[in-house]
Order: structure tokens, then C-alpha cells, then sequence
């Protein structure tokens, strides 16, 4: 679940495995590409923590942001 932190949303997410992690990150990089909206985050092993903000907006939430975060969730 998405949390509010520091002006960002924010989520880590569990794989069994390095694989796994490394998949879902391609397919959150073409969702981002596609929605020229670009995460930052930490991959380490089977985990991958995504916080998401706004740069231009200067560094808050947006509905870029939301709207990025539900397109993750559908994955």
C-alpha cells in the first residue's frame, strides 16, 4: 500500500528473488517512459522501495504521481 512521506508516495515492494525484482522494474520503466513521469528508487535483492513526486511541481505529490502509483498497482 502507497504511504504518504515526506512530500512523496511511496511503497516497497517483495519478490522471491533478484529475477523477479529486476522484471517489475522493467515493466514499471516502460509504464514511466510511457507516462513521462519517471520514479525514483532502490533496488536491493528481492526488494524495490518506488517513492514518486513531482520535481517540476517542486518535489510534491501530484496527480502525475497518483496516477503513476494505480498504474504500478496494475501490474
Amino acid at each position: 500500500m502507497w504511504q504518504e512521506k515526506n512530500n512523496q508516495l511511496v511503497r516497497e515492494f517483495s519478490f522471491d528473488d533478484f529475477s523477479q525484482a529486476f522484471a517489475f522494474m522493467t515493466r514499471v520503466a516502460l509504464l514511466a517512459e510511457k507516462m513521462n513521469h519517471h520514479p525514483y528508487w532502490i533496488n536491493v535483492y528481492n526488494k524495490v522501495d518506488i517513492r514518486l513526486s513531482t520535481h517540476d511541481a517542486g518535489d510534491v505529490i501530484t496527480d502525475k504521481d497518483r496516477k503513476l502509483a494505480a498504474a504500478i498497482d496494475g501490474l
